[in-house]
């Protein structure tokens, strides 16, 4: 964003909230983690790496950040240190925004963290070894699932949202492990503006996947309960696979994508 930072070359005290996946993979315990809903909501795949870490909420009040002592702060966006903030940041401890934005892959955010808190080797390694795994993983899937193609679906407050080709678990199932994109996903993801986009009940009716990851947060929702959700070609083969709000499919990061892995292995290879 224009600002030089002097970074410690050994934090000790990092605050990275929405960036505990990579802080985790590179074997930094942050001092506080990325909360919502009043703490009612948190990165619940993380629970073991971030025992004891007390929480923060998303929108990170100053006080709440200058409690935490930090030595170094870490954003994730540049909108969340807009307006004013970054001044504000900058007198608590260096304040640094990692890369960002749509042009920013996982793995190039993951790579700039690192490199803030001098773990860059570290990093490496990892990527390394999550790279080993994919393609393990993708070499089993065409062997067992060559051409298949999956939808993650999200439901929330009674509603749907579909996942985006190239963004978040997108680019883990179409990227990296080569499955295929249905058509509505391809045609979704060339207006979409986010991660997830709300989708109709009348198009999902036509979904063409083979196979559908479905992350319910909502789970009385009465759209399952309506004919043209049941007429979902996978729902009605028994192919719809259901994942909570404490599974990683709305994250990213290392530690979340391994875990993908597995599950997308464990449900369409069985």
């Amino acid at each position: 964003m224009g600002h030089k930072v002097s970074v410690p070359t050994q934090p000790k005290r990092v605050v990275g909230s929405y960036l505990e996946d990579y802080l985790v993979a590179l074997g930094i315990k942050p001092v506080v983690q990325w909360s919502v809903k009043n703490g009612s909501g948190t990165q619940q795949y993380l629970k073991k790496q971030l025992k004891n870490v007390p929480l923060i909420d998303y929108s990170l009040p100053y006080e709440a950040v200058t409690k935490a002592k930090p030595d170094l702060i870490l954003m994730g966006t540049n909108s969340a240190v807009e307006n004013g903030k970054y001044a504000q940041y900058e007198k608590i401890a260096p304040t640094y925004v990692v890369k960002n934005g749509t042009d920013a892959s996982w793995r190039s955010q993951f790579m700039d963290v690192a490199k803030a808190v001098n773990k860059t080797t570290k990093a490496k390694t990892v990527l390394k070894k999550y790279d080993k795994k994919v393609s393990k993983a993708k070499t089993e899937i065409k062997q067992k699932a060559a051409g298949k193609s999956v939808a993650v679906l999200w439901v929330t407050n009674n509603s749907a949202f579909i996942v985006s080709e190239k963004s978040a678990s997108g680019s883990l199932l179409y990227g990296d492990l080569g499955l295929k994109a249905p058509s509505l996903v391809k045609e979704v993801s060339k207006k979409a503006t986010a991660d997830w986009s709300s989708v109709s009940l009348e198009k999902l009716a036509k979904l063409d996947a083979d196979y559908i990851f479905l992350v319910n947060s909502d789970k009385d929702a009465s759209l399952f309960k309506d004919s043209l959700w049941q007429s979902i070609p996978a729902v009605k083969d028994g192919n719809l696979f259901q994942y909570g709000d404490d599974s990683s499919w709305q994250y990213k990061g290392p530690i979340a994508y391994s875990e993908m892995i597995d599950q997308v292995q464990k449900d369409i290879l069985k």
